[in-house]
């Protein structure tokens, strides 16, 4: 059976399974240089997604789309070959906690192009669920779990995905703060203070504000405060961030707290309750399964995630590489194919997004070739970031080594150079990748991370041999990288760390300012910010960087390096 997720609105997005594989998703941010969350604004792309991956709309069984937002009838404005029309979906979540999760909504009037098809819809905290549960260790197991969704636009809510009955129980709201409140609220203080705090810019907002909370303290009393407001002041309403912020002000006013303490104080406060609420739910919940899943926008939250898996409340924990909107596509499609063949567990790969086109058009570019073991040496000598080009793009938002900017993380001021480049704060961190087996060596805990998922403290002996990657706080936003994961990377790193003794390179995501990651070569040379870029065993130079010839021919070319799998430890 082959199923089309859709997903119409901000992180727009089409998937493919078929017989239980996925087999692409496109992410529209990830095609054309577009901007960072960007919809789909005109559905006669999907069938040219489809075409450019192998498929007409014609092999297609289901096309299942996202549900959206309402409680009840839920329509989405949108285009076709430049024509509006409106389409309806399912509502945003269930109404009550008795409702079938997995309830299919029937429509017509999909336009592909010159088609109108039918279609199936499912709640959008569903498939929030279903991406999430699908793609987990516990499904190929067959294993039940706890689900936790945290959402912009909901509460936490607890779930229960029984695989011997194959049905979603709702276990009701944790607390009642909706998820862009971490975000919303930031807007009144600073650096992020804005005379007009806006809604739309909690996307962007989330990532800064986990890594500048690394400048504040947590505060006891300023916790007492946040709990004082939200006992006592719980007005529920689409302002409701508006109101829990000007009420803390007012009752805070004349204490002379920070804002960075207040921001700091605001995040462990909000972790706190998710720990809170947890241990709350699954004593009476009376559920034999010690796992949970995470999904939702929060769950990208490193610090969250990590506080949650030391809780002790659960024995596993597992957060898909997509928990945001980014996988709303995938688990549209894992809702049909649930509901329509019973199977629950998808086999996936993370690099399965847009294949990378190689249509180097700007003129001077110098070209060599350039072997793993060679570009290894390279970063070793010139210690300069490079811009990694391999393969399909990873699934998310977070570059894992196939749209990555890399550079070693020995120079302290390659991490200015890098914020520079990319038109970042200077607070913001620049993460490591690791050789899997090597990462206890350097980070504690250093357990596998493939996706980014945790935090990781970089232990006392390592923070100055690798200051590119030590955040503020002395922790890191780790991905480890066995060769499994992605053989290329890993290659790399072993070769470096052979020649270094170093199994560290630091990353970052290889994108203009505000867009998803570079589609293709000559997106790349033509923002000419970095003077190399590395793709299929060929390394490219810019025609203005005179000192490559000699770094060049300080490398040689030195013999192939051995498998992967045999490191010099």
């Amino acid at each position: 059976m082959i199923i089309c997720g859709i997903k119409l609105t901000h992180d727009g997005a089409v998937a493919l399974i078929e017989n239980g594989e996925l087999k692409f998703c496109v992410e529209m941010e990830k095609i054309q240089n577009n901007p960072r969350y960007s919809e789909i604004t005109d559905s006669a792309i999907i069938g040219k997604i489809l075409n450019d991956n192998g498929y007409f709309l014609k092999d297609v069984d289901c096309f299942a789309i996202d549900g959206w937002a309402g409680l009840t009838d839920s329509f989405i404005k949108t285009k076709n070959q430049g024509e509006d029309y409106i389409i309806q979906v399912a509502p945003y979540r269930e109404k009550t906690r008795s409702e079938n999760l997995l309830t299919q909504f029937y429509f017509n009037g999909l336009k592909i192009s010159d088609e109108v098809l039918q279609y199936e819809s499912y709640f959008h905290v569903t498939n929030h669920i279903t991406s999430a549960y699908c793609t987990s260790p516990f499904a190929a197991k067959g294993e039940s779990s706890f689900v936790l969704v945290w959402d912009g636009g909901m509460f936490p809510r607890l779930y229960y995905y029984d695989y011997n009955n194959k049905t979603i129980q709702s276990l009701g709201k944790l607390f009642y703060l909706m998820g862009n409140i971490y975000s919303e609220f930031s807007q009144y203080f600073n650096p992020f203070k804005k005379e007009k705090p806006v809604t739309g810019e909690s996307l962007s907002v989330a990532g800064k504000l986990m890594a500048y909370i690394a400048k504040g303290k947590v505060n006891e009393l300023i916790l007492k405060d946040f709990e004082f407001v939200l006992e006592n002041h719980l007005e529920l309403s689409l302002k409701f961030s508006d109101k829990f912020a000007t009420k803390f002000i007012e009752i805070s006013s004349g204490k002379n707290y920070r804002d960075e303490d207040i921001l700091a104080s605001f995040h462990v406060f909000l972790q706190n309750k998710l720990i809170e609420g947890l241990n709350d739910k699954i004593k009476g919940s009376h559920r034999g399964s010690s796992n949970l899943c995470f999904v939702g926008g929060c769950a990208l939250n490193i610090k969250w995630n990590s506080a949650i898996r030391e809780s002790g409340l659960f024995k596993q924990m597992w957060v898909p590489p997509f928990p945001n909107d980014s996988g709303s596509a995938i688990g549209a499609a894992c809702s049909a194919w649930m509901v329509h063949t019973g199977q629950v567990n998808l086999k996936w790969n993370v690099y399965s997004g847009p294949s990378f086109i190689n249509n180097e058009s700007a003129t001077g570019w110098l070209r060599f070739e350039c072997k793993i073991n060679e570009l290894a040496r390279f970063i070793d000598q010139v210690n300069e970031p490079i811009v990694l080009l391999n393969g399909r793009a990873e699934l998310g938002p977070r570059a894992l080594g196939n749209r990555s900017i890399i550079s070693a993380a020995t120079d302290r001021n390659c991490k200015s150079k890098l914020n520079h480049i990319k038109q970042r704060e200077d607070y913001r961190p620049i993460a490591p990748i690791c050789i899997e087996e090597l990462a206890p060596m350097i980070f504690e805990p250093g357990s596998p991370d493939p996706y980014m998922l945790y935090d990781h403290q970089v232990k006392d002996e390592w923070i100055d041999k690798i200051p590119v990657i030590c955040h503020l706080d002395g922790t890191a936003r780790l991905q480890t990288v066995s060769l499994a994961d992605n053989p290329t990377l890993y290659q790399l790193l072993c070769d470096y760390y052979n020649i270094t003794g170093i199994p560290v390179l630091s990353n970052t995501s290889a994108n203009l300012n505000g867009t998803g990651f570079f589609p293709n070569l000559s997106s790349v040379m033509e923002w000419g910010k970095v003077n190399y870029i590395w793709s299929d065993n060929v390394l490219y130079a810019h025609p203005a960087y005179e000192l490559f010839l000699d770094n060049l021919k300080r490398i040689d070319h030195v013999a192939d390096s051995q498998p992967a799998a045999i490191i010099k430890f």
